[in-house]
């Protein structure tokens, strides 16, 4: 082995050791020019919690990130750290999570005095739709969905089971359950009413007439755990929505890291075309 060729050797894993840091420190510079951008624009204090599946390195298998008690101490930090009368916007990109955590972030930002306004530019489900029900406004992409937040129970081995459904199987005349069924029922009806509790308490000083209605609607599984709640609907349930998005927030979007595969299973030329005859 030439010496040359060592040398060149140990130049290619020196790169594929420091470029990938350096490409990431500079996304993360990027993003945090954005994120004050986005504040001295607004006049808030700009927080967001972004979960994107993630792929593990070595494996490759697939997993996804949600909403957890490490997010609500962070943001609950953020918001200790925001004066009285600062506005926060809340930018939220999350399949849901944990119920303990949402209604930890919910709370914390219904009693915040300034205006605090969630921003959703693609979805926010389950829990993420707990935690937008706190906020003064709700801004939403027009393709941008909510979901119900019906309580989900079981374990990794089981698999989660819609509270409701179970309390609806109960009903059904069966002889033969066992007590953990029976058990399961009594967690179920008490984590449907805990949800449908939180959701009137969070909304009832905003839509006091409707608060009752809207907490049974989202929380007593009248759809399935992933239906869209779509910037009309949200609109007609008496959601406090617009489409009025920041456009600076896709550009923030962008800067935060997607899954890692070696394909993208979505690609185009990121170039804002023009319809025919316009001038530029």
């Amino acid at each position: 082995m030439t010496l040359a060729f060592l040398i060149l050797l140990v130049a290619l894993v020196a790169a594929a050791l420091v470029v990938p840091s350096l490409l990431r420190r500079r996304r993360d510079r990027r993003r945090r020019a954005l994120l004050r951008a986005l504040e001295q624009s607004r006049g808030s204090r700009v927080i967001t919690m972004i979960h994107r599946q993630e792929t593990l390195s070595l494996l490759g298998i697939p997993f996804r990130r949600f909403i957890d008690i490490e997010d609500s101490e962070q943001i609950l930090r953020a918001i200790r750290m925001t004066p009285a009368d600062m506005p926060i916007d809340l930018i939220l990109h999350t399949p849901g999570g944990l119920v303990l955590a949402s209604d930890q972030i919910a709370y914390a930002l219904k009693r915040h005095p300034g205006r605090v306004t969630v921003i959703v530019p693609h979805y926010a489900m389950s829990g993420g739709t707990l935690v937008a029900l706190a906020a003064d406004e709700i801004l939403m992409d027009p393709d941008a969905v909510l979901g119900p937040v019906d309580p989900q129970l079981g374990n990794l081995l089981r698999g989660a089971w819609p509270a409701a459904s179970i309390l609806a199987a109960l009903e059904q005349p069966n002889s033969n359950r066992d007590d953990e069924t029976l058990i399961l029922g009594d967690i179920a009806r008490k984590a449907v009413g805990q949800v449908r509790d939180t959701v009137i308490e969070l909304v009832r000083d905003r839509m006091p007439a409707e608060a009752e209605t809207l907490a049974a609607t989202l929380s007593e599984g009248r759809w399935t755990h992933d239906y869209p709640i779509r910037l009309e609907q949200a609109g007609r349930l008496g959601l406090p929505v617009s489409d009025a998005m920041p456009e600076s927030v896709y550009e923030l979007m962008d800067r935060y890291p997607r899954r890692a595969q070696r394909r993208p299973s979505v690609e185009f030329i990121p170039t804002p075309y023009r319809e025919p005859g316009q001038d530029g």
